[in-house]
């Protein structure tokens, strides 16, 4: 398993509205905006993500981008950690890893789909 980025994203009901701001603050536009459902900024080798009708739920969570997401599925798996199947999104699989029962964060991690 390769970890290829790792980033932070928080949920949003304003997708527009959380892009306007994070733009001012950060100066600069965001690097993808697909639609109501995502925005990344990629800023100094920092990924910050924004998730409106693409989340799991409404924590914020560290998305973690890896080349064999089965490969890491089964290595923590096999460390006893409960994750459930992969879902498929439609520029991904994911899979969500919660540190513990009703944590107010949660871990996705994904690899990217080949189209």
């Amino acid at each position: 398993m390769t970890i290829q980025r790792i980033g932070s994203a928080y949920p949003t009901d304003d997708l527009p509205a959380a892009v306007a701001l994070l733009s001012a603050v950060f100066g600069a536009e965001p690097t993808v905006v697909d639609g109501d459902r995502w925005a990344q900024f990629d800023t100094n080798g920092v990924r910050v993500m924004l998730a409106d009708t693409d989340r799991d739920d409404d924590t914020p969570f560290l998305a973690i981008k890896v080349d064999d997401l089965d490969a890491t599925l089964d290595r923590l798996r096999a460390k006893g950690f409960e994750i459930g199947q992969p879902a498929i999104g439609p520029h991904e699989r994911r899979a969500v890893l919660r540190p513990t029962p009703g944590s107010p964060w949660h871990i996705a991690i994904y690899e990217p789909l080949e189209i």
